[in-house]
């Protein structure tokens, strides 16, 4: 496997790990059955990450929907099998435009597993009813699919425009363990581009950090035997260096939360909730686990920076 193989297939990791905590009652998602089939009972602590981590992302989405209301947009960069888009039509959100970006071979299966399931298919018509499909890309009338390398910002600006971006629409940009994989100066390049061509955007981040102790390494070591190349990896050794990479590009500000702060700020019956549901024979692995995982938030302009999530 190479290594662009290698980064395609944690999708199937993340993924299986969302089903698996969804079949437990962590949180609801009747969508993601529908991409994937099979997976492998998790660990507890892996399942109590994977939750957190819902919990993060879901609360900048909901921030960034309480400021904007619907006329705004979401592109989702490194998509996987993300069902955020039924999720939010679920609860009546009917934002302008919904864009899912990912490597073309993921974006080719994620098309095929909507194109064969009708309650996904539903959910994309309007009044017209018209949804195109090609091999690798989606249109509908809100939402695309649209497959591309983040790392040629030709290409990406190419397909954004097939995909209706409006650069005047205040912009979520929502990045799960996606510029770990990148080169520095491509995902400069893709930040820069960002704060010169949208007028209001938020960019909201999850990958690793504190990536320069003993634990780390593990992690490290394990990702590299699997093919992995980490080639971002220098901006997550802090919380400064992730602030140093939006600042580096023009974007107003960012702040940076480490999982464990985003745990331990879900209300305490939730928390409960959820702690009842597995035995946790380790607690310690469980937090250093969130201790090695962060989200930044990163803005432009200033409708979008006051934007909190613990």
């Amino acid at each position: 496997m190479d290594s662009l193989e290698a980064v395609q297939s944690t999708n199937d990791d993340a993924s299986e790990c969302k089903r698996c905590a969804v079949d437990l009652n962590y949180w609801k998602d009747k969508y993601i059955h529908f991409f994937v089939r099979h997976y492998e009972r998790k660990t507890p602590e892996i399942n109590r990450g994977y939750f957190a981590r819902v919990c993060g992302v879901n609360a900048v989405v909901k921030s960034f929907l309480d400021k904007t209301g619907n006329k705004c947009q979401i592109i989702n960069l490194g998509c996987g099998f993300d069902t955020l888009y039924w999720r939010l039509k679920e609860n009546n959100f009917n934002i302008s435009n919904f864009i899912d970006v990912d490597f073309p071979t993921v974006t080719a299966r994620k098309c095929h597993s909507i194109k064969r399931n009708n309650v996904l298919l539903q959910s994309l018509h309007n009044e017209d009813g018209e949804i195109s499909f090609r091999d690798t890309d989606l249109h509908s009338f809100n939402y695309h699919i649209t497959g591309v390398d983040l790392r040629n910002i030709n290409d990406l600006e190419y397909k954004l425009l097939q995909c209706g971006v409006d650069y005047n629409l205040p912009t979520l940009f929502i990045s799960e363990c996606v510029l770990i994989y990148i080169e520095p100066s491509y995902t400069q390049r893709l930040l820069m581009w960002i704060t010169s061509n949208f007028k209001q955007a938020l960019f909201v981040n999850y990958e690793q950090m504190n990536m320069n102790d003993r634990f780390s390494e593990v992690m490290i070591k394990n990702l590299r035997e699997r093919g992995c190349a980490l080639a971002g990896l220098e901006a997550c050794k802090t919380k400064e260096t992730q602030k140093q990479r939006f600042l580096n590009c023009g974007w107003s500000g960012c702040r940076v939360w480490d999982m464990m702060q985003i745990y331990m700020s879900i209300p305490g019956a939730e928390r409960q909730r959820i702690e009842a549901l597995e035995f946790l024979d380790e607690q310690e692995l469980l937090f250093q686990l969130l201790q090695h995982y962060a989200i930044s938030v990163a803005w432009k302009g200033d409708l979008l920076k006051d934007v909190d999530i613990t």
